[in-house]
């Protein structure tokens, strides 16, 4: 079952217990619903969230993010492979990542470079789905970035931009108007604003007060022919003004109220409308599912209102559409609901130790039987930090709406009705066009130009200029693939008749040099070109303007001389270890140890690191075993091993999720490894979840086996064949947390890191839902951040923030 089906079929029993408030169905009524179901179905969006380490950088250091993905109100299994475009301001792209999501999920990082002199780096992150539809969509964000000093900026004289917007949409003459209005200076933020509107006679209307960031609303009885003018005192102290939207002579308005469970609506007409006033139709929809249709009946009076139960809907944005006896949209309404079911609730506990190098805790329970996956992060409190957004206001406001909100987290700080109201100013002021009516009514869907990349990077190619009859004599093309740390792997693949050849198993990380030759006509290679894919989009070298939010003006300058006092510590320390002559100075160093020196020997790319590791060869016990799942029975803490799976087959799960295989870092099934004799393995190594090496996502962890070698000593791979290099996935970068218990040449340098703790996949289950975690803090932070972001399977979210100090 497809993400976006579990979403109907969610919304659809929620609704049918809520609304199920249906009547007077057409036959255009029903072909709206068909093509409405159509897009839900088939064109349901994707919505990205980065949770980074910190707010604010400074050239050289690390930037490290966790992505989180919805499609609908669940995690989106659309897309395989997720992708972040790092700017300058300019919009000139500085560095691209290209992850695999893992249950709507991935993480990287971005090295700021060192002799960065711009202000932000922009963030720009997307899948290829989301490229199909409106690129408003895509998640943007500017990151500060602290100079050493900063570049002298010469402040501009707010100026202000006050809009009136009414709500449905337009100001019907002879119909009483809600009007509500924005007032922002050219950055976009809000300013506080308060005049009076006349109308055309220079008579007063009614006067106007920002209640909320710049916005608040006024009701105005508007009359035929009439116009109405707005004054207030602009940032120089003088009277500006500025003209309301022109009256409409016929037509509909549309003004929802209510907070909770229920929304009335009050739908009018002028007295004089036409037919195709007089019946008219509401539906209202939630991440472009249906959830409420109605026929308005007025024929025989100009107002009539109702109520919306909403109650047992899940929490996020309600499109109100009022259409017109012929199905024309003319007025519509955004409303928030918000029933506050949105979370799941761990128990954290946070026992943290201020003092130099000192050891703190982090408890993680969560009492579930839904699995979480959740990015922590600890840095110093006066390192930088952006509260104004989280991953609870990202995924159920601003990703929906167009433009700049303003501070959107402070939404969601508490129950209170009074956030509620002001979040209905941010509905009323905002734009929301997901659905283009038009297009629906015609039946006419989305252009999708970039397919569901339903699965992970691929490697293929094509042969060209060779004839059919080439192709067919040579059958193979024999790859030897290199990558960057000297490792290579062999691949023989089958040529199709067009000289197309793939292997979608394959998955790879950073650059591979591929030599290849044909199987069978061994000078074929010197007569033909051949060209390489990973199935991934492209490179973008500049992405175009940036949107408005990337181009606002940083004046907040809280913390950034914390920052700029660790990044210049942090760079004198760097300077110094480069240029300092150690002629004189015994140096000592940790010996490595026997499984160090066996994992430099085995492992590559995404094999090395943190796993559990079994020297086979020097283990009495792993040369009496009848095979290596029997072997690892019982020595792997939440590794399950069954000997006698189906057909007797051997199988391994982690988690409750199945475990990948690995010979020689080449992916197996069970069966084939559970052949191999313990006499010709030299080295296991498991892998805990998640493993980003495997080809199903690594959600189980992965078992690689590891055969015996003969000498060192190796020919050069791929001498003499022609060559090409292609890119993979960006390779991932280890957060170094520094361990004081235990001795390391590392420890004898000052400790000034701001980012203290990062760990991007903190994952629970039914069966492990307590997680205990431990950090070393710096020798300089005094007080500390603690913020865990999170979501479970469910799609449910979590925010939680602490101060320690």
């Amino acid at each position: 079952m497809t993400i976006s089906t579990m979403v109907s079929k969610r919304i659809c029993r929620t609704v049918a217990m809520a609304v199920a408030v249906t009547f007077g169905v057409t036959v255009q009524a029903q072909k709206l619903d068909e093509a409405l179901g159509k897009l839900g179905e088939e064109y349901q969006p994707e919505r990205a969230y980065l949770h980074f380490d910190k707010g604010a950088y400074s050239p050289g250091e690390t930037i490290w993010f966790k992505a989180y993905l919805q499609a609908g109100i669940f995690p989106s299994d659309i897309s395989k492979n997720f992708y972040v475009d790092w700017t300058d301001g300019t919009g000139l792209v500085l560095f691209h990542t290209t992850t695999p999501l893992l249950e709507g999920t991935a993480k990287g990082s971005f090295d700021i470079p060192s002799t960065y002199k711009g202000q932000v780096i922009h963030v720009r992150a997307y899948t290829s789905w989301m490229k199909n539809f409106d690129t408003v969509f895509f998640y943007n964000k500017d990151l500060r970035v602290v100079q050493a000093k900063d570049a002298a900026t010469a402040v501009k004289k707010t100026e202000v931009n006050l809009q009136f917007l009414p709500e449905g949409g337009d100001m019907i003459a002879g119909l009483k108007s809600r009007v509500a209005f924005k007032a922002t200076d050219q950055w976009g933020k809000p300013v506080f604003v308060k005049g009076k509107i006349t109308n055309a006679a220079g008579e007063l209307v009614d006067t106007f007060k920002a209640v909320h960031d710049g916005m608040g609303t006024v009701e105005i009885e508007t009359k035929a022919g009439d116009s109405y003018t707005a004054t207030y005192t602009g940032a120089d102290g003088q009277p500006k003004t500025v003209k309301l939207p022109e009256l409409k002579t016929v037509g509909a308005t549309l003004s929802v109220n209510g907070y909770g469970a229920r929304r009335s609506f009050l739908v009018e007409r002028t007295a004089d409308a036409p037919d195709n006033f007089k019946t008219l139709y509401i539906m209202a929809t939630l991440q472009q599912q249906l959830i409420y249709r109605a026929k308005v009946d007025l024929t025989e009076s100009a107002a009539i209102g109702g109520s919306m139960p909403v109650g047992n809907l899940p929490s996020g944005l309600v499109n109100i559409t009022l259409f017109d006896a012929n199905w024309v949209p003319v007025a519509e309404r955004i409303t928030f609901v918000n029933n506050h079911n949105y979370s799941f609730k761990p128990t954290i506990e946070v026992v943290g130790d201020t003092r130099k190098r000192a050891k703190s805790f982090i408890d993680i329970d969560v009492p579930d039987t839904v699995s979480a996956n959740m990015s922590i992060s600890v840095t110093d409190l006066n390192a930088g930090a952006d509260t104004s957004d989280n991953i609870v206001s990202h995924l159920l406001l601003t990703s929906d709406l167009r433009g700049y909100i303003h501070n959107p987290a402070f939404y969601f700080k508490n129950e209170s009705d009074s956030l509620q109201k002001y979040l209905d100013l941010v509905m009323l002021t905002s734009g929301w066009r997901r659905i283009n009516w038009q297009d629906i009514a015609n039946n006419k869907m989305p252009d999708i130009k970039y397919r569901r990349d339903s699965s992970y990077l691929s490697f293929s190619g094509k042969v060209f200029g060779a004839t059919p009859i080439q192709i067919r004599e040579a059958a193979n093309i024999n790859l030897i693939m290199k990558s960057r740390d000297s490792s290579t792997s062999l691949n023989f693949l089958p040529l199709r008749p067009d000289g197309s050849f793939s292997d979608p198993s394959m998955l790879f990380f950073d650059t591979l040099k591929v030599y290849y030759q044909f199987n069978k006509i061994r000078d074929m290679a010197s007569r033909v070109a051949v060209s390489f894919s990973n199935g991934l989009l492209p490179v973008p070298y500049r992405i175009g303007d940036l949107p408005p939010v990337a181009n606002l003006v940083i004046f907040d300058t809280s913390g950034n001389a914390r920052i700029r006092l660790l990044a210049n510590e942090q760079a004198r320390l760097t300077k110094l270890l480069q240029t300092t002559t150690l002629e004189g100075v015994t140096v000592r160093s940790k010996a490595k140890s026997p499984m160090q020196i066996l994992d430099d020997k085995y492992a590559n790319g995404l094999f090395k690191g943190d796993g559990y590791q079994f020297d086979v060869m020097n283990d009495v016990v792993a040369q009496s075993s009848f095979s290596v799942f029997q072997y690892l029975q019982g020595r792997v803490a939440g590794l399950q091993i069954n000997n006698t799976g189906t057909g007797g087959q051997p199988s391994a799960t982690w988690r409750g999720s199945n475990t990948s295989f690995f010979l020689d870092e080449m992916p197996v099934d069970a069966q084939q490894l559970s052949n191999i004799p313990m006499a010709d393995v030299a080295y296991i190594k498991v892998m805990r979840p998640p493993f980003f090496g495997s080809f199903g996502g690594g959600s189980g962890g992965a078992i690689a086996v590891y055969t015996r070698r003969g000498g060192d000593v190796k020919s050069e791979p791929g001498k003499g064949l022609d060559s090409k290099e292609i890119a993979g996935y960006t390779k991932f970068k280890q957060f170094y947390s520094p361990n004081y218990a235990v001795a390391d040449s590392r420890h004898e340098q000052p400790d000034v890191r701001s980012t203290l703790y990062w760990n991007p996949y903190v994952l629970t289950d039914p069966k492990t839902h307590r997680i205990s975690l431990e950090f070393y803090n710096s020798d300089i932070t005094k007080k500390m951040r603690v913020v865990i972001e999170g979501m479970n399977k469910e799609g449910r979210l979590v925010h939680f923030e602490q101060i320690v100090d």
